[in-house]
């Protein structure tokens, strides 16, 4: 009876000690594979993990001359600060509005026209029409953000002009607040849409061209069959990208913002990356601005696993 015990209370360990014998076989076996990914392993260790060493200045009064580990602990002083300073709220709502502005106008318009460019026939129009939609991704956001403060320019703006030639009076766009938000999310639909197509075009291609063919026979309409066969076949993808978007809600790119703010339009310009920017490499409060950039980053995790759950539910309820 004791050595049946005995060998009942061994076993976990003699397969454990198998089961790492087996791995280690493997990975010898297989060792091409782990050095022709160990590049991609050691930068995300170096250039993503290694640096989440600095995050504990944000509980700290970090003193450059004392180093990470001689400043003092404070605990959660900096993230008290932040929450009850008077500009917290609108740093807040800023960075939602013009995410979801910009989510409401710019997400579902790259699938509308992936839609439309999949039932135009391959030729001259189709090419051009794609290169020109394509065309504003590949400028750099110095240069887009020159060409919008030269569009709205109110003395030479092209816009400007145009407004005017139709006898009406054209808003200060560069430094009324009410505009920025507008004119941030189109600038950015103007460049981001065309090359948002090309996955889900790519997703489409995997639709059965039987299925159109059977319901062409059916007497479904072009929209039915849209509706019906091409929007279903791309669901998975618009999920994800979904899931992608939301994810960076309080992620707003502050390039951009940066480039077109101003001392007048503050007021709807200022979001949480660029108050960081502002407070941590201007202003020196290292502490302060770490703790305010590990709100935003831990606030964005939640929002992805909250929004991940949410739209799988939706889409596998979907009524497409």
């Amino acid at each position: 009876m004791e050595d049946n015990a005995q060998a009942v209370l061994d076993a976990p360990v003699i397969r454990t000690k198998k089961t790492r014998s087996k791995t280690w076989r493997n990975i010898l076996r297989n060792w091409q594979l782990y050095v022709f990914i160990a590049p991609a392993f050691l930068s995300i260790v170096i250039f993503s993990y290694f640096p989440m060493y600095g995050i504990q200045i944000a509980f700290k009064n970090f003193i450059p001359v004392d180093g990470v580990w001689g400043s003092p602990w404070v605990g959660f002083d900096h993230f008290v600060r932040f929450f009850n300073s008077y500009y917290f709220w609108d740093l807040l709502w800023n960075t939602l509005s013009i995410s979801l502005y910009g989510l409401a106008v710019g997400f579902p318009l790259p699938i509308i026209l992936a839609l439309a460019f999949n039932e135009v026939k391959d030729g001259l129009f189709k090419r051009t029409v794609q290169t020109v939609t394509y065309a504003p991704h590949f400028i750099s956001m110095v240069v887009m953000a020159g060409m919008i403060i030269t569009f709205l320019s109110p003395s030479s703006g092209m816009v400007v002009h145009l407004i005017e030639a139709f006898g009406l009076t054209a808003p200060d766009f560069l430094t009324d607040p009410r505009w920025f938000k507008t004119m941030y999310v189109l600038s950015d639909v103007w460049q981001s849409t065309g090359w948002g197509t090309i996955i889900y075009l790519a997703a489409l291609t995997s639709v059965d061209p039987g299925l159109h063919e059977a319901a062409i026979l059916d007497g479904a309409s072009r929209f039915q069959r849209i509706r019906h066969i091409n929007i279903p076949a791309i669901i998975p993808t618009i999920t994800i990208l979904m899931i992608l978007n939301m994810g960076g809600l309080l992620g707003v790119g502050f390039e951009k913002i940066l480039l077109l703010q101003n001392p007048l339009n503050m007021e709807a310009s200022d979001v949480i990356s660029t108050f960081v920017y502002r407070s941590g490499l201007l202003n020196a409060q290292y502490s302060f601005s770490t703790a305010v950039g590990l709100f935003n980053s831990v606030v964005n995790a939640i929002l992805l696993i909250l929004v991940n759950q949410i739209v799988r539910r939706t889409s596998e309820n979907s009524l497409w």
